[in-house]
Order: structure tokens, then C-alpha cells, then sequence
């Protein structure tokens, strides 16, 4: 524990003060994730693209890739792409999809892939997807995200006043560009997963948020003549701890599934431990300076009472 007494104790710094170097890296990040959106797109999976995934095992050893492509090559497939998985070599994962790219096509083409490779390999996984499939759980996985945002707007802008809400908003919508563009940059597959993760990051983003809001709140209410400037950071700090701790516990794990959860889990894991980083800083950076441009006080006294609502 004594590693971590930095983290635990109270601290006094001075968060705001870096806030326009956060802006410009922020500004520059999303910049950077909207055009590699805009220029490479993504790396759609089977579940999306359409075609089949196969994973198999070599019986006999380390397998030799060129040989397996060789081989798959006489079948003159759409897309054919062979990866080795693990340091054994001993596993191959196969994507494939057939010129038509219908469902038929694709179980004649698994079919095929099967008999050439014989009794050398065993197959662990195989998927197949057909594009009208595809093109419905892409559909699908982008009307999750959007209704996802609607209701975490909902209930930001129910749970605090509005220049709250609109700085959760920012600081959720900063996240969720940023990591998606990285997943662009990288080329790591989107598929249904990696929606899954995107959804989890966006809970993770708001709640992170929603905490330091509810101490900024507590300190408006405490503390009536300190100045706003110092007053936020006083919120930031007195939640710093609870943040980083929090953040370090969820990273051991996404690190670990990053690492060791192999290729179906990559994506995931990916989203989950960039989205902390990136959650974090923006809880910090993003979500709070925005309410310096703000007269908190004046809202406070128009209000009467309670500045954010009925919470």
C-alpha cells in the first residue's frame, strides 16, 4: 500500500490550470479520429462485412501459412486473410468470403476450406454471415449506440441542470469519437463486440463524471464565498483518489483481456483500456473546465433553492 500513498492522500493540485493544453490535445484528437474515420474507415467483422471465420488448430506442429494459402488460393475467393494466433504457432484463424457473399456461397466456401485442410487441422470456431445479415446488425449496432446516448442525455439533463448536462454530454461524445477513431487507426475489428464495449465505455464516461459533478455540487452548497476556479478544483481533487483507483482496478483487468483474452476478445479489451484513459482525462479536462465558463453562483441564486434539479 505504500506504493499507492500518493494516490490515497488528500491533494492540492491545480487541475485547471493545464486546461488549454487539454483543449488543444482533445481538439487535435478528434480531429485526427474523424479523418482516419473519414479516409480508412474500419475494419469490419464477419459480423458486419458478411463471410465466414474460421479458427483452426494444427494436429501436427507449427503451422506454415504461405502452404495453407497456397492451398485456399484454388478456391479464388473474395477475401481470403490467414493469421496465426499464439506463439506456437499452432493456430491459424481464416476469413474468407465468396464472391457472391451470399449465405450459400458462403457454407460452399466453409465446406470447401474444410476439405482441403482434412484431418491436419481441427476447427475450434467457425462463423458464417451472410451481407443482408451483416447489413442489419450494423444497422442495428448503430441504432444501440445512438438510442444509448438519447437516454444518458435524458438523464443527465433530468439529474443536473443544463450547463451540466452539456458538459457530461461533451466530455461523453469526446470519449466515444476518440476511441473510435482509434479503433480506425489501428485497424482493430469493429463488430458486435466491439459495440458492446463502446456502450460500456459510455456508462463508465458519464458515471466517472457524474461523481465529480455531485461533489461540485456538495462544495457549491458548502463552501459559498470560495471562487468558482478554486472550488473546482477542490471538487477534482477531492474525488482524484476514488478516480485513479478506480480507473487503475478496471485497466488491470482490460490489460489483462488485451493481453491474454486472445483475438475474439481483442477489440473489447482494446475499447475498454483506451476508453479509461481516455474517460479519465476527460472527467478531468473536459467535463469540469467547461463550467468555468459559467457563473455557477448566479445560477444558484436564480434557482433559489437547488441550482440542479430535483437529484
Amino acid at each position: 500500500m505504500k506504493m499507492f500513498k500518493w494516490i490515497i492522500k488528500d491533494t492540492t493540485i491545480d487541475f485547471l490550470k493545464g486546461r488549454k493544453i487539454a483543449y488543444a490535445f482533445s481538439i487535435l484528437m478528434i480531429v485526427v479520429s474523424i479523418v482516419s474515420i473519414a479516409i480508412k474507415g474500419f475494419n469490419y467483422g464477419i459480423d458486419f462485412s458478411g463471410g465466414a471465420l474460421i479458427d483452426v488448430r494444427s494436429k501436427n506442429g507449427p503451422v506454415d501459412v504461405e502452404k495453407v494459402r497456397s492451398q485456399l488460393s484454388a478456391l479464388k475467393l473474395d477475401e481470403l486473410t490467414l493469421q496465426s494466433i499464439g506463439n506456437s504457432n499452432e493456430q491459424l484463424m481464416i476469413r474468407a468470403q465468396a464472391n457472391n457473399a451470399d449465405e450459400e456461397s458462403q457454407r460452399i466456401a466453409v465446406n470447401q476450406i474444410k476439405e482441403i485442410l482434412g484431418n491436419d487441422f481441427t476447427f475450434e470456431r467457425v462463423e458464417s454471415v451472410g451481407p443482408q445479415v451483416g447489413d442489419e446488425l450494423k444497422k442495428s449496432g448503430i441504432l444501440a449506440c445512438i438510442f444509448a446516448c438519447v437516454a444518458i442525455s435524458l438523464y443527465v439533463g433530468f439529474r443536473f441542470e443544463w450547463r451540466f448536462a452539456l458538459g457530461a454530454l461533451l466530455g461523453l461524445f469526446h470519449d466515444i469519437i476518440i476511441v473510435v477513431g482509434l479503433l480506425s487507426m489501428f485497424h482493430f475489428e469493429f463488430s458486435l463486440t466491439t459495440i458492446a464495449a463502446i456502450l460500456t465505455l459510455a456508462g463508465y464516461s458519464v458515471n466517472d463524471t457524474v461523481v465529480t459533478y455531485d461533489r461540485i455540487r456538495e462544495n457549491l452548497q458548502k463552501f459559498k464565498k470560495m471562487p468558482q476556479y478554486d472550488l473546482l478544483n477542490k471538487s477534482i481533487n477531492d474525488i482524484f483518489s476514488r478516480t485513479i483507483l478506480t480507473s487503475l482496478t478496471t485497466l488491470l483487468a482490460s490489460v489483462a483481456l488485451l493481453v491474454f483474452g486472445g483475438d475474439a476478445l481483442r477489440s473489447f479489451a482494446f475499447v475498454i483500456t483506451a476508453g479509461v484513459v481516455i474517460g479519465t482525462f476527460s472527467s478531468i479536462y473536459v467535463a469540469v473546465p467547461i463550467l468555468n465558463f459559467f457563473d455557477l453562483r448566479a445560477v444558484a441564486r436564480e434557482e433559489d433553492i437547488n441550482p440542479f434539479g430535483n437529484a
